[in-house]
């Protein structure tokens, strides 16, 4: 059984908007689900959610998206539609990684990375969630990956690259590719000065079919972590989590349901399916 993982978006009040801008910038896009609360879409089949959560959370860099395009025009091309009222975080340019790469901030405060595909790789369009270790959490990239190994299934490191002896960051992660159940995820650590880390503003979505996936990725998950509420935890990196459950979505869509649904979960922590399904 694969699991669905998914990054999860935090908005105040702009989740369907920004679904909308960025489902008209990627091929094979589309709005699939559209309640005030949540927007669920896919950006070139790949899941997304939006979450109109209030203005409790800022999303930052330290998860963005990165895109990996097939051309210099198509790298072009999407870096100005991106940052039409954001702003730049490394300019556009050739960089000793990439023949054309930049980091921008779109105008909902999300953060891309745009990059061309380097030679030898896949000639297809590819967005990839990329988290990046920094402040209190410089260093911990490689334990990290370790980690979440250990718990998902189908999961495997497909590139590690360490800074090289001699450099001030030598032994840190300079970039990784690793997956976790067949979901392709960066991880680099981040040095310097970063005045921002993880928070729940980007979240990672895990949806289960039983009881038992969902009590062994909480119970995994918070191992020096934090339980929250209403399914969502904080890991020791602090990376949140929301361990869900899949048929959640269709009990919520159940006009005679969703109210004693949604008053029975907001009483939890950890989700609990015979519960739900009692409601």
């Amino acid at each position: 059984m694969i699991n669905q993982i998914h990054p999860c978006l935090w908005f105040d009040g702009k989740a369907k908007a920004a679904a909308e801008f960025y489902c008209s910038l990627f091929k094979n896009s589309k709005i699939t689900a559209d309640t005030p609360m949540v927007v669920t879409f896919e950006l070139n089949g790949n899941k997304i959610m939006g979450l109109n959560g209030g203005p409790m959370f800022k999303i930052n860099p330290s998860i963005s998206l990165f895109v990996t395009c097939t051309s210099i025009n198509e790298t072009n091309e999407l870096w100005e539609k991106l940052i039409v009222d954001g702003k730049v975080l490394m300019p556009i340019n050739k960089y000793p990684w990439s023949e054309r790469y930049g980091w921008l901030e779109d105008k909902f405060g999300f953060t891309w990375q745009i990059s061309i595909a380097n030679a030898g790789d896949d000639a297809e369009l590819k967005i990839t969630p990329s988290m990046l270790f920094t402040s209190n959490q410089f260093g911990k990239a490689e334990n990290a990956i370790n980690f979440y190994s250990s718990i998902f299934n189908n999961s495997s490191t497909e590139i590690l690259m360490h800074y090289p002896a001699g450099d001030a960051n030598a032994g840190k992660v300079l970039y990784s590719k690793f997956k976790l159940d067949q979901k392709d995820i960066i991880a680099m650590d981040g040095p310097g000065v970063h005045e921002y880390t993880f928070n729940e503003a980007v979240s990672f979505i895990v949806e289960c079919e039983t009881q038992q996936e969902i009590d062994h990725y909480w119970n995994k998950l918070t191992e020096g972590g934090q339980e929250s509420m209403c399914g969502w935890l904080k890991d020791k990196f602090g990376v949140s989590w929301q361990i869900v459950p899949k048929i959640l979505g269709k009990l919520m869509s159940d006009p005679e349901k969703s109210q004693r649904v949604m008053q029975a979960f907001l009483q939890m922590k950890k989700f609990d399916i015979e519960t739900l399904l009692k409601a």
